[in-house]
């Protein structure tokens, strides 16, 4: 059993409150979704989650059967979208997923790399250097590493970025899958995708001292 704990974390950039005051535990089975204004921190408190960057107050912990996992262990049990995720354009794609594994520490297996393209619909392009994939494509390959290891919790940042209404059926099914036996959180302003959530975060907000789920 894993769960995910927010104790009033806090953000400034410069002089700059992005957010403040944020609480809430995650079980498996739970989707959480973090809306808010353009600039308002939704990547940045999904990054403190992930342990890529550091809250200015406040704990951000993860937990297996009530023992704490430290946080440079933490991106083992994590996978992440973003944006900002670069693939290696020079690379195909199954030698994308064998660098993403080796990074986190996970044994590669080609086969389980094949079916999870054949889960976004790549595998005809698991071959193909990354250069030649469309935007589409590439947002579907993101998709692919941050399932490659099925993380207990997954981190979607504007998931259905450069996705048309197929691909966001393929999101739509992660989501739900992931329900299965772990934790979602996203950070979107897309109804579609905060709608998967059972649970929404406004940080446009004034009082994110009710923020607290």
């Amino acid at each position: 059993m894993y769960s995910l704990k927010l104790s009033k974390v806090r953000k400034y950039y410069s002089r700059t409150l992005l957010f403040d005051g944020i609480s809430f535990e995650l079980y498996p089975g739970e989707v959480l979704a973090i809306s808010g204004w353009n600039g308002s921190g939704k990547s940045t408190l999904l990054r403190i989650i992930a342990g890529l960057v550091q809250p200015s107050a406040g704990q951000v912990e993860m937990f297996f059967r009530d023992e704490p996992i430290q946080r440079e262990s933490r991106r083992r049990f994590l996978g992440m979208v973003a944006p900002a995720l670069s693939l290696y354009e020079e690379l195909t794609a199954l030698e994308n997923m064998e660098f993403f594994c080796r990074v986190r520490g996970v044994s590669y297996d080609r086969g389980n790399c094949l079916n999870i393209m054949g889960r976004v619909g790549l595998t005809e392009h698991a071959h193909k250097i990354c250069r030649n994939y469309s935007s589409g494509m590439k947002q579907r390959l993101k998709l692919v590493q941050a399932l490659l290891h099925k993380p207990p919790l997954l981190l979607l940042d504007e998931p259905g970025c450069n996705l048309d209404t197929k691909g966001m059926k393929i999101v739509e099914n992660i989501v739900s899958d992931q329900r299965q036996f772990g934790i979602t959180v996203i950070a979107s302003n897309e109804k579609r995708e905060v709608d998967y959530a059972n649970r929404v975060i406004n940080l446009s907000e004034r009082s994110h001292s009710n923020l607290a789920a």
